[in-house]
């Protein structure tokens, strides 16, 4: 089953969290603590595939998580850190934050990798919180939660050259003829309900990747047919061969060329601009030759070169490929049209820290490393408790408590935490 389009939430591993250890050794006075940190969080990871074609399998997972860090030990041992979960998706894959649609990656190349969710950082241990006046700290750090995101995934295969055509002109059997791929073919229209992508070889050193693209009919660019759905793997290709069935008496092929530019103009004006070859299949049913010639002058009127060819007994394709050949080394990778623009370096999304006030003595605060630190705090323990309430005192949160007129017992809220203020 061919799936070009998946919805995913990925979660990071949980830090381990860390211990909370006093060196107990016999001749050893005052040991001191000991206790070692927690291990990060597995990280939640894409790697482009070649050998994948479709998003299926990835589609049958929609929950991904790392694993979760090991608790410190004493002695100052570090935690295991938690795995790291790899996805592995088809090249061609951009991968966009499902919320506001920021694209995060796009997969271009083999083995690329990108990270999709951090792991959590694991908790200190309480060896970490020794200082010249606190000589036996007896609370460690929580481990850090991992990232959560909801993930859209969408594959726009990676071809050099796209087949476009109406249903039933031949562009499966012109892949099957010129490569390896073995798509299924038969004689009545929408037999191809994937795209199908094969490798053409010409010697030892010219390849290029050909993909053929069915589904397109009028009213493909609203959506008709699945328009939409293949419209986008032509997005990428940096060469179109648009296949014209010239067997049909009761069709005309100049008016199927117009209708099919018609729908890639509506749908992308970079696809109706995009180099176009045009071939003329089926020439093995012998259709008038002053049919062909006629078609041939209105193609050349339109600047584009044609071909006659039979896909099925490969008369005249070998002309067709290795004009195609010819084409690509004319136009530079670099410059080929791209479907949409390289992701950016996106630095991360820090909420700022915010004091509003609810009224009836209640209070919410708000912000990335001020929740982070409530969720990594034993909230169990009173000598955390303490150390975090200084910590809030440095972060500025407790003087803007006061100016918004806290008094003790009022309910303070930060992230999922409910605290009570304390002078």
């Amino acid at each position: 089953m061919f799936v070009d389009e998946a919805r995913i939430e990925v979660q990071a591993g949980r830090g381990g969290d860390g211990a909370v250890s006093l060196r107990h050794e016999k001749f050893v006075p005052r040991g001191g603590p000991d206790g070692g940190d927690g291990g990060r969080g597995g990280n939640v990871i894409a790697v482009a595939d070649s050998h994948l074609r479709t998003l299926l399998d990835v589609a049958r997972r929609t929950h991904l998580r790392g694993q979760n860090g090991v608790r410190g030990g004493r002695n100052h041992r570090r935690g295991k850190r938690g795995a790291d979960v790899e996805i592995r998706l088809p090249i061609g894959t951009i991968i966009a934050d499902a919320e506001d649609g920021r694209i995060i990656a796009d997969l271009t190349q083999h083995t690329q990798a990108v990270r999709l969710a951090r792991g959590g950082r694991g908790g200190r241990g309480n060896a970490r919180f020794a200082t010249a006046t606190r000589h036996t700290p007896r609370f460690a750090e929580k481990g850090e939660p991992g990232e959560t995101r909801s993930l859209r995934l969408e594959l726009k295969l990676l071809a050099d050259v796209g087949v476009i055509g109406l249903p039933n002109v031949g562009k499966s059997s012109l892949i099957a003829r010129v490569s390896a791929a073995r798509p299924k073919i038969a004689d009545y229209p929408f037999t191809t309900l994937v795209p199908n992508l094969g490798v053409v070889r010409l010697g030892e050193d010219a390849s290029f990747v050909l993909a053929d693209l069915p589904g397109l009919i009028e009213g493909a660019h609203r959506g008709a047919g699945r328009g939409h759905d293949f419209l986008r793997h032509a997005e990428r290709t940096r060469l179109l061969v648009h296949m014209l069935d010239v067997s049909l008496p009761d069709r005309d092929p100049k008016e199927d060329f117009i209708a099919l530019n018609r729908e890639l103009a509506l749908y992308s004006e970079d696809l109706a601009h995009r180099p176009q070859l045009v071939a003329l299949n089926k020439i093995d049913l012998h259709p008038p030759p002053d049919l062909l010639s006629d078609i041939e002058s209105f193609l050349a009127e339109q600047g584009r070169q044609s071909f006659r060819i039979s896909a099925v007994t490969g008369r005249g394709v070998a002309a067709l490929m290795g004009r195609c050949a010819q084409f690509l080394d004319e136009i530079p990778a670099a410059a080929a049209p791209q479907a949409s623009a390289e992701p950016t370096p996106q630095p991360p999304r820090k909420a700022p820290l915010r004091v509003a006030d609810l009224g009836e003595g209640s209070y919410q605060v708000s912000g990335e490393a001020v929740e982070r630190v409530v969720l990594m705090t034993d909230l169990e323990n009173e000598e955390a408790l303490r150390y975090l309430h200084r910590q809030l005192e440095r972060m500025g949160v407790i003087r803007r408590l006061r100016q918004l007129g806290a008094k003790d017992g009022d309910r303070v809220r930060i992230g999922a935490v409910e605290l009570d203020f304390v002078e």
